[in-house]
């Protein structure tokens, strides 16, 4: 492992506790480079708050978080995160790409470049100059993956990127994502969408009430659960909470 590179990124006895309930409990695993991690579980079993608590944006109640080399202030973002429902500028996709790097520390010289090229990458260049706020909601979740794409990022968190799209929009969406996974970056991505899983998956994290239950190959995960409560969710079983 490089001294400089992010991952692994290690949680150690994690718990989150929100209106004296815990969102999080006491979960602890390392996550590596490489393959694409899916983060599996029902609605409200603790997806978004996990990838909160890994990118960042939230502190652990109790537990620890650490990554193998952390950003140093000031420097560029090695680490990006998509949401559900990305917040757009009142401006256009080119400035919303642009801005992204600004505020990630990106020196203006190489903004123009990266911001052509990510919207490329995504299948945006021809409204580059259109506001992004009259974009559909594909196009939208595409802008905010080119947002991400501009930063190269070591690791890139997707929090159910495609729950509110239409089946054409994620399939773009996915193919975008499958673009990240091949330039190298690490994937962490939350779902609760079983054919997604098994299509953009190479590991499962199965998270049930807080709590990780379950991590396997994606293949064994689905054919060969070892927990009641896997079984039960890929049956279609398990209660949403």
């Amino acid at each position: 492992m490089s001294q400089g590179a992010l991952l692994p990124l290690r949680l150690a006895d994690v718990s989150f506790v929100a209106g004296g309930r815990a969102i999080i409990d006491q979960v602890s695993l390392e996550i590596g480079p490489g393959p694409s991690t899916i983060i599996l579980g029902a609605n409200g079993a603790g997806k978004s708050v996990l990838m909160r608590l890994m990118h960042g944006l939230l502190s652990p109640t109790s537990g620890r978080i650490e990554w193998n080399s952390p950003e140093r202030p000031g420097a560029p973002r090695k680490q990006a995160m998509v949401f559900q429902r990305p917040v757009m500028l009142r401006r256009s996709a080119h400035a919303n790409v642009a801005y992204a790097l600004k505020i990630a520390g990106i020196p203006e010289p190489q903004r123009g470049t990266l911001v052509r090229e990510s919207l490329e990458s995504v299948g945006l260049a021809h409204l580059a100059r259109r506001p992004a706020r009259v974009l559909s909601g594909g196009e939208q979740q595409r802008l905010a993956l080119a947002r991400a794409w501009a930063l190269h990022p070591e690791v890139l968190f997707l929090d159910e990127p495609t729950a509110s799209l239409d089946p054409s929009a994620t399939r773009e969406i996915e193919t975008v994502i499958r673009a990240f996974d091949a330039a190298g970056t690490k994937v962490v991505m939350a779902t609760h969408n079983l054919g997604q899983a098994r299509r953009l998956g190479d590991e499962i994290l199965f998270i049930d009430q807080g709590r990780l239950v379950e991590r396997a190959p994606v293949g064994e995960f689905f054919s060969k659960p070892r927990s009641a409560q896997a079984a039960a969710f890929i049956k279609g079983e398990l209660p949403w909470t």
